[in-house]
């Protein structure tokens, strides 16, 4: 069974930074890319980020340059960095297993059970 296992989530203050995992079992980890999602009450789930299997990254216009995708291939892990939060980035965070990278959430074959990110101001 495959399993995607997000942490890291919390409540911080505007301007900071927290930074999620996604931990990945049953799955040849090496051969998926790993994305980043987020879904806000009452928004569509938009796709943030996305790591490829070599390595190769992607990001969203919304958090280019403050959000930062990394995967340890030992570890089967993919974490995201969050720096310079704002109040528009409280979401449920998930993260998603795919052949290959895009930014529509259909493209994605496994999920994660999501973690909450809240950003006060």
């Amino acid at each position: 069974e495959v399993q995607l296992v997000e942490s890291g989530g919390g409540l911080v203050q505007a301007g900071g930074s927290l930074r999620l995992s996604c931990a990945a079992s049953g799955l040849t980890f090496d051969d998926h890319a790993i994305g980043w999602f987020r879904q806000a009450p009452g928004k569509e789930r938009e796709g943030l980020s996305c790591i490829s299997t070599s390595g190769g990254t992607y990001y969203a216009d919304s958090v280019k340059g403050r959000f930062t995708i990394s995967r340890d291939n030992a570890k089967n892990t993919v974490y995201l960095q969050m720096n310079s939060l704002k109040p528009d980035d409280t979401a449920v965070y998930y993260c998603a297993g795919s052949n290959g990278c895009g930014s529509r959430a259909y493209l994605y074959d496994y999920w994660g059970q999501g973690t909450q990110v809240t950003v006060s101001s």
